[in-house]
């Protein structure tokens, strides 16, 4: 089957578009952190409002419990998005209510509105397929076509992703085909060497993919917290740093099999051990197998890959033709167990081919520390739905739309 894309709804002049985008920002005290998402929707908008659509967005923030919650508010989003169109964009106070249908009413040709937090109600996540086909039957009786644009979401049977799709002629936005494309890249016939970059705090959020993908790739490099469950695969000591015991079996198997295959799984040879979780700890560099020898013995923490395994996670990096990473090398947010996953991030800018910053926290830590959008062949909006997508699972938000 084929992606239906925006091509497939014909004209759209004057016609009422709901788009589906994933707008779920970072806030702090009400100002959006990083507007990553919020830029990467332009594409599909514009091109909407180019052809005089009457635009309707829709997106969730954050996990309210299925009710209002100021904190999850999308008005500071509508606020951005009204600066970088350099256009207004009214706000309903609801999402299906008055102030819904008022805004909706209320467009003219190339206008564009955004509705409050569809999570703010419970039908849009219930688990009852009725209970979501009829809050999409509420939010199709705004529009005449839907544009399913929010990748992040398209591996979630909710109501605005899979159900809203059947209620209307619809069709994915260019949002979502240009994530597909980088996607078929990495999983058919990739330029080699393919190099996958994983970390993050749980090595079990990863197995399906590592699974996936040891056919497919010639290196794994592992950090993030998920490193310590291999090193004690391999028989090291990780003192009180995150240890998934249960996986350890797991992930002797996966050794295995890479060996078994030619595939070079890469692990830490140092790693930065700190005396407690904080940006204030005490903290040094030591061999990842001596990591209860440092001065905080068998209650150190291991908070990011060291500097020699930084350069060489660099060198395999920019070596390759096409890489793929999820998950930061350490806790970024801290500064001093920041390095490994800038080094990751710097060595990816400089790929002579395909590199890919697959989306979550990894997006997030490139920004926050100091990298562009540009400086990378992609940086996905999508961390779970990319994730599954290597997986080899079909995703519903997908199926619907014809792929």
């Amino acid at each position: 089957m084929t992606l239906r894309t925006l091509d497939s709804l014909g004209s759209l002049t004057g016609k009422r578009v709901l788009v589906r985008c994933d707008l779920n920002v970072p806030l702090k005290d009400g100002v959006i952190t990083d507007d990553g998402r919020v830029r990467a929707s332009l594409a599909t908008i514009n091109a909407l409002v180019d052809q005089g659509a009457r635009v309707i967005l829709i997106s969730h923030l954050g996990r309210p419990d299925g009710s209002p919650d100021p904190q999850y508010s999308l008005r500071p989003v509508a606020e951005r998005l009204s600066e970088l169109l350099d256009k207004p964009v009214a706000f309903a106070e609801d999402t299906v209510g008055a102030s819904a249908q008022q805004a909706v009413d209320a467009l003219a040709d190339g206008d564009v509105a955004l509705l409050e937090n569809l999570r703010f109600n419970a039908e849009e996540t219930s688990k009852s397929a009725d209970e979501r086909s009829a809050f999409a039957a509420r939010l199709a009786s705004f529009g005449d076509a839907f544009v399913s644009d929010g990748f992040g979401v398209v591996h979630r049977k909710q109501a605005s992703v899979y159900e809203l799709a059947s209620a209307l002629p619809s069709a994915a936005g260019l949002l979502i085909a240009a994530e597909l494309d980088v996607l078929e890249r990495l999983t058919e016939k990739p330029e080699r060497p393919y190099t996958v970059v994983l970390g993050g705090s749980k090595v079990s959020d990863k197995l399906g993919v590592i699974g996936h993908l040891l056919p497919k790739v010639d290196t794994l490099l592992i950090g993030g917290g998920m490193l310590f469950t291999f090193l004690a695969a391999q028989g090291f000591r990780v003192g009180g740093s995150l240890l998934e015991a249960d996986q350890i079996d797991t992930v002797k198997g996966y050794l295995a099999e890479a060996t078994e295959r030619g595939v070079q799984i890469v692990l830490p040879t140092d790693v930065v051990v700190a005396s407690k979780f904080g940006a204030d700890a005490e903290h040094t560099v030591t061999s990842a197998e001596t990591i209860e020898e440092t001065p905080f013995g068998q209650s150190g923490l291991g908070l990011d890959i060291g500097p020699e395994t930084g350069a060489e996670f660099a060198r395999i990096i920019e070596a390759s033709k096409t890489v793929f990473w999820n998950g930061p090398m350490g806790v970024f947010e801290l500064a001093p167990f920041a390095e490994g996953t800038r080094a990751v991030a710097d060595a990816l800018t400089r790929v002579d081919g395909l590199g890919v910053v697959g989306g979550g926290d990894s997006a997030a830590a490139v920004r926050a520390l100091g990298f562009t959008d540009e400086q990378f062949g992609h940086i996905s909006t999508g961390g779970g739905a990319s994730l599954e997508f290597l997986e080899g699972k079909r995703l519903p938000g997908l199926e619907v739309l014809g792929w």
